[in-house]
């Protein structure tokens, strides 16, 4: 976990809200410019109203005004890389190509590297919106 994505995942994980299920996540993204945004998951007792990490991260990069995500770094302590959530792949799709890189990975270093693509293949986009 070299990457500056990975480091600044990880710190932000130890931020996360997670009194209910214990499971903290933290995610970064990096945009075209460069510049990095991070997100943690944000638990509610509402369970439906918490936030996940990616979105976090996602609505920072939104709210600095950036909207194009280059690569994505996802860290829970797991066994296993965990991927995002069915919505959380969406909102990737929304503001990142197919191609882009996702790296999924655990606290004890294990990492899985894929694509936004093979997240969520045959994702709904702005352009099946157009008539």
């Amino acid at each position: 976990m070299a990457t500056d994505l990975g480091i600044l995942a990880r710190e932000v994980r130890e931020n996360a809200h997670a009194p209910y299920s214990g499971f903290k996540v933290g995610a970064a993204v990096r945009t075209r410019a460069g510049d990095t945004f991070a997100g943690c998951n944000v638990e509610n007792a509402a369970y439906p109203e918490g936030t996940c990490a990616e979105a976090g991260a996602i609505a920072a990069m939104v709210a600095a005004g950036a909207r194009e995500i280059t690569q994505a770094f996802v860290i829970a302590d797991s066994p296993r890389p965990v991927p995002p959530c069915g919505g959380c792949r969406q909102k990737l799709a929304e503001f990142a190509a197919a191609d882009v890189v996702v790296i999924l990975a655990t606290l004890d270093g294990q990492e899985q590297h894929t694509t936004v693509g093979a997240l969520l293949p045959g994702a709904f986009a702005a352009k099946d919106m157009e008539s």
